[in-house]
């Protein structure tokens, strides 16, 4: 009996000393792996932003981003967020639409519309679609059940012409209307559906390359608003992780898996690349950057920064090698090895 206590004793030692291995070098081949040509680096773009969020490339290349303002980090007046415009022809900056909604992911849709999540705290709580030739926009969604939505965060749009988008909160001190925090589809007829209701918080969504896999990440901080962390009270974190959905061609999604969860990885948003790769912000100040995923949920690599990130996207044409990056306070441009998957638009 003793000598098997001892010989446990040593297997959970050995298994320790190898899980710390595969940990350090895990930790050490995180950085780059090939996804940055020699010789590339960080850009940073603009640098004046409140907390900058999803950014989306238009049809002609233009790089559209969130500039949210809180107003628990307001000065003054209550600004309700922006919608920022990067040409990268001409390197301006210029502002699209003041105040946004809140608006806080971007995407675009078959018909190139842009596509905006708005979010709570003064916003519009709503999903809209601009029209970039005349400037005017159509609310798609704003309640659920007759109720007005909690506050949708990240949206995205597959080939036919639906949407999806999350519906969190993160901050605002309006009332929660809806049960769940939830994932939802806005059909071609308007309707709207909740597909998913047990994804933790849902925060980035993205669609695969072939348009049959859906991926959620939840980022559960525990807080419904900014204030409670400051009102003394304890906070647990709920989960933090990417889920993959299989998406049947009706839209329903169906739930398959966890494919990453990790200390210190609190996923934001996420985009695809050309191969089905998962380059997702990790929303973590002890270790802020781009993790990449193979389809499967394999590291592939990471893309350090000097701040923490919020999200991120590809370029087109020409630049579809090029990976825009929203931070807190700045936008990042970097060239990498990996190409944009298409675009509804496309």
């Amino acid at each position: 009996m003793k000598m098997t206590k001892y010989l446990r004793s040593a297997v959970l030692l050995i298994s320790s000393l190898l899980l710390l291995n595969i940990f350090t070098l895990s930790a050490s081949a995180e950085i780059n792996n090939n996804l940055i040509p020699p010789g590339e680096k960080l850009e940073v773009i603009y640098n004046q932003g409140t907390h900058l969020e999803g950014p989306a490339v238009a049809p002609d290349g233009q790089v559209y981003f969130c500039d949210l303002t809180p107003s628990s980090l307001a000065k003054g007046a209550l600004l309700g967020g922006h919608i920022m415009k990067y040409d990268p022809k001409t390197k301006k900056i210029t502002v699209f639409r003041s105040p946004s909604g809140q608006a806080d992911g971007l995407a675009f849709d078959s018909a190139g519309r842009l596509i905006a999540a708005e979010a709570a705290d003064y916003g519009g709580r709503r999903i809209t679609a601009t029209d970039l030739g005349t400037g005017k926009a159509i609310i798609l969604a704003a309640e659920f059940d007759g109720r007005p939505l909690n506050s949708p965060n990240d949206v995205v749009a597959d080939n036919t012409g639906r949407i999806y988008f999350t519906d969190p909160r993160y901050f605002g001190k309006e009332a929660m209307n809806q049960a769940v925090q939830g994932v939802y589809r806005i059909d071609r007829d308007g309707k709207i559906r909740l597909i998913i209701g047990n994804a933790g918080k849902p925060n980035g969504i993205a669609l695969s390359p072939d348009q049959k896999t859906l991926y959620i990440d939840s980022n559960d901080n525990g807080l419904f608003d900014y204030r409670s962390s400051t009102a003394g009270l304890a906070t647990r974190r709920g989960f933090d992780g990417i889920l993959a959905y299989d998406l049947l061609e009706d839209g329903t999604a169906k739930f398959r898996e966890i494919i990453y969860q990790s200390p210190g990885f609190r996923p934001d948003g996420m985009r695809i690349d050309s191969d089905g790769n998962i380059f997702v912000a990790n929303y973590d100040p002890s270790h802020p950057g781009i993790l990449v995923l193979s389809p499967k949920g394999e590291e592939k690599g990471y893309i350090q920064t000097p701040e923490t990130v919020t999200n991120c996207e590809f370029g087109i044409g020409a630049e579809n090698d090029v990976l825009f990056i929203t931070g807190n306070k700045a936008l990042y441009k970097i060239v990498t090895t990996h190409h944009g998957e298409k675009k509804a638009y496309q």
